[in-house]
């Protein structure tokens, strides 16, 4: 079958979804026509279990996810993890460190399926509607102390860009630190980003010969894009993720995966 050999990854926020968190009805039908003819499709996101849930069911995802940027792979056939990765103990101090120098930063800890909310904020509130989340409002001494996956810090724009500019200012051993949005800034275990977990994906599910097709948007995808044999970046993507990419087309509310999927079939029949 034509796609035997493919693995397609792609994001889901600014990627596979409209503006408006949609799957368009020709992606939607693009993305059946490349399971149907032998291609394994799943997706990359920066968001947890819980509210990557109804981007999963809408797709009928048969494949693991890679979850928390990387971080977690999931099965949502099964209901369980089958992989994931931990932040180490020193992260609550640089947590507290970004909470201290940032009084207005919305803060979560994601452990497990569990969104543990440290500080609320107006975007945070935002930010947890997009999923069908119950946060666990709760101090940092609460949240249990092991298998943290990742942090998620949220604010206006202005905060998170100087938030970048003090992490680069001060360094901190251990962990991975990547914007995920304008307004989105996250703390992953030190080696984990997309790349490394559309590797560990292909490993476990037994798909090490497949070639990696991987589109994305922004800059939590450039490891993802630059590990797949064809990196795609979507228009409107940033510049430093367009430049890491083979190949760009359409926007997300055009229709993006349908375009990939084109562009394989027409690679194969030259």
């Amino acid at each position: 079958m034509i796609f035997d050999d493919i693995l397609l990854v792609t994001d889901v926020d600014g990627t596979l979804l409209t503006d408006d968190k949609r799957i368009t009805e020709k992606n939607d039908a693009a993305i059946r026509e490349f399971r149907e003819n032998g291609g394994i499709f799943t997706i990359a996101t920066g968001r947890g279990v819980t509210s990557a849930r109804s981007v999963a069911e809408a797709l009928e995802l048969s494949t693991p996810a890679v979850l928390y940027n990387g971080a977690a792979i999931y099965d949502y056939m099964e209901g369980c993890f089958l992989w994931q990765s931990s932040l180490p103990a020193i992260s609550r101090e640089y947590i507290f460190q970004l909470m201290g120098r940032f009084p207005t930063l919305g803060v979560e800890i994601l452990c497990g399926e569990s969104v543990y909310v440290i500080r609320m904020n107006e975007l945070e509130k935002e930010h947890l509607s997009f999923g069908r989340i119950t946060p666990i409002r709760c101090c940092i001494d609460e949240v249990p102390p092991v298998n943290w996956i990742k942090a998620l810090f949220v604010d206006e724009e202005r905060i998170i860009n100087e938030a970048v500019g003090y992490i680069s200012a001060h360094g901190h051993p251990g962990v991975h630190l990547v914007r995920s949005g304008t307004i989105y800034y996250e703390m992953l275990p030190q080696g984990i980003n997309k790349g490394s977990g559309v590797e560990m994906l292909r490993e476990l599910i037994g798909a090490r010969g497949r070639r990696v097709v991987a589109v994305g948007d922004f800059d939590n995808d450039i490891e993802m894009i630059r590990f797949a044999d064809i990196g795609v970046a979507v228009a409107g993507a940033l510049n430093q993720v367009i430049e890491a990419a083979d190949l760009v087309v359409c926007d997300n509310n055009r229709h993006a995966i349908r375009e990939v999927v084109d562009y394989i079939k027409a690679m194969r029949r030259q």
